[in-house]
């Protein structure tokens, strides 16, 4: 089939999942979580040879990776979306015209959407369990490095879809090749919307190539800020978290800012992270702090290239900052307008902070390994959106809805 045909196919089959009752939507997807359970000898088997084919020091090795407590999380946060609410029907404004006209904004499906990610086999659940909780058909177009893993999450799909007479067109998932990404993105008229989610280069390509609406999502340099009156306690396991929890995620910790009066704290702040060998590339500063005090061979000078890194890696930068003026400068500067943190316990300067970062999350005393759909209790999310139009942060349900008026007359007509 044609890939425009495969479009096509798409297309009419989304027109009936917003017309679909909420507690059968819910069912289907409660019978999704459970066969994904009874699954898991097939999915782990198709995940086994693609990550045969990926040397285990690739970053994105943990990302590919899927392993019985993992499947059972992805469950479970299927569970957790056919749990929600609806985000379809609500009515966000209401008001009648002095004419008597009665107008209401109700959210509804995009329609259809494309999603375009690396080796993230998750992905494939997520993506379908909220695109079909909020009435969307999805395309999805994996990385040839996940493909296998990809297929049996789609053909586990399509089969329990078939159970119950929905057309598996609704997940759709595309050829791993160039020129599927290629007519994806310009298939203006099918696709209503583009969701990128993978490494910036990746994000940057669809932004710049595609004539399709794209929301960006995904790349994430992350700082920490600690204050001149930070918490030593709180800082080492804020610090520790953030970098360490799953380093190949977008919420990792890329560079920690210390205010230049705390820097004999440093030691104490990044002790716990020797236990993870994690590399630190430190500004002279924070290097003579370290030095004596951090592995040797774990810790090098930082250059022009440490700053402005998202490391997905056992790896960090320290810069060190006269203020929080400069901190938030240097965020300015380096960040990708996900998640930044400041450690302190001055109200003044968490406020200053909180107002003048330009993120989608901006954190006090708490690790940006929180920025998550499921920690912001929206079930799952399809992404972290970066931007300021449509959707900012992790992209839950009701991010997975736009608007249309409906309008009420009784025969007026307009002069």
């Amino acid at each position: 089939m044609e890939l425009n045909e495969i479009f096509q196919s798409v297309r009419l089959a989304s027109r009936k999942l917003g017309m679909m009752k909420a507690d059968e939507v819910n069912r289907i997807l409660s019978a999704l979580a459970d066969e994904t359970e009874k699954a898991m000898p097939e999915l782990l088997e198709a995940n086994r040879l693609d990550l045969a084919r990926m040397d285990p020091k690739n970053p994105k090795y943990d990302r590919l990776k899927l392993n019985e407590a993992r499947l059972e999380g992805i469950a479970s946060d299927i569970r957790n979306v056919a749990s929600l609410p609806s985000p379809l029907g609500i009515t966000l404004e209401e008001r009648t015209r002095p004419n008597g006209l009665h107008l209401q904004k109700v959210s509804v499906p995009f329609g259809v959407i494309g999603v375009i990610y690396e080796a993230r086999p998750n992905v494939s659940f997520d993506v379908f369990s909220l695109c079909f909780k909020s009435g969307n058909a999805c395309i999805l177009k994996g990385g040839s490095d996940a493909d296998c893993s990809n297929r049996a999450i789609v053909g586990l799909i399509h089969r329990v879809l078939q159970s119950f007479g929905i057309n598996p067109a609704v997940v759709t998932l595309l050829p791993s090749t160039r020129e599927a990404t290629s007519a994806l993105l310009h298939a203006e008229g099918y696709v209503d919307l583009i969701i990128p989610r993978g490494s910036g280069e990746l994000i940057r390509f669809v932004r710049h190539e595609s004539t399709v609406p794209v929301i960006e999502t995904g790349a994430g340099i992350c700082h920490t800020y600690f204050d001149k009156d930070g918490d030593i306690e709180k800082g080492a396991a804020i610090i520790h978290n953030a970098k360490t929890r799953r380093v190949s995620v977008c919420n990792a910790l890329d560079s920690l800012l210390i205010h230049k009066d705390r820097l004999h704290d440093l030691p104490s702040l990044c002790g716990p992270l020797q236990k993870s060998n994690v590399i630190i590339y430190a500004d002279q500063p924070a290097w003579e702090a370290l030095d004596g005090n951090y592995p040797p061979e774990l810790l090098e000078h930082a250059d022009e290239h440490s700053f402005g890194t998202e490391f997905l890696d056992y790896k960090m930068a320290i810069k060190t900052v006269d203020d929080v003026e400069k901190a938030v400068s240097h965020i300015y500067e380096y960040g990708s307008k996900h998640s930044e943190c400041i450690v302190t316990e001055n109200k003044a300067a968490a406020d200053y902070f909180l107002r003048a970062v330009d993120a989608a999350c901006v954190y006090v005393n708490a690790p940006t390994s929180f920025t998550d759909g499921a920690q912001f209790g929206l079930g799952a999310e399809i992404g972290i959106s970066t931007q300021k139009l449509h959707a900012r942060g992790p992209m839950g349900l009701r991010e997975m809805t736009t608007y249309k008026w409906l309008i009420e007359g009784n025969g007026q007509t307009r002069a």
